[in-house]
């Protein structure tokens, strides 16, 4: 008995090595490398574009974040972020970019349940813990921040 156990634990051993996916370091960090390297090019562009515009430095960014928010959600809605996404990995899900794709994909999928039950509860499904847990951060960084101008220290 002892053996047919160790035969099976064998054979689930090699399942699973055959199941689970090869991952190629240096190659997967080389994608998100380039990925993430192309939307802060397409960023520095709008910037240097807004400026030869003669727009203001802060307005510039204003413009540049809402335009990589506008490009993500398109082209999540044309479902090709998420194919960007699958190729370059985390170079595409930590800028903004990733954020407004992780708001625009849940609106486009629960739009056949409505408007409210659908889009209005399932929107913040993905973005809802990283608002949530932002705010919260930000929140208590302030209560340190204002403890410590009060105690002197700063």
């Amino acid at each position: 008995m002892a053996e047919t156990k160790e035969q099976e634990q064998k054979a689930y051993e090699e399942y699973v090595k055959q199941k689970t996916p090869v991952h190629n370091l240096p190659l997967n960090m080389a994608k998100a490398f380039v990925t993430g390297g192309i939307i802060c090019i397409i960023g520095q562009a709008v910037l240097s574009y807004c400026e030869k515009l003669g727009i203001d430095k802060d307005a510039a960014s204003g413009w540049c974040a809402m335009i990589l928010v506008l490009l993500s959600a398109v082209l999540t809605g044309l479902n090709l972020y998420p194919r960007i996404a699958k190729w370059g990995g985390a170079g595409a899900l930590v800028p903004i970019t990733g954020f407004a794709n992780s708001v625009t994909a849940p609106a486009i999928e629960y739009k056949k349940e409505g408007q409210v039950m659908g889009i209005g509860c399932k929107i913040f499904t993905i973005a809802g813990p990283v608002i949530l847990y932002g705010i919260f951060t930000s929140w208590l960084l302030g209560v340190v921040y204002w403890v410590l101008v009060k105690a002197g220290v700063m």
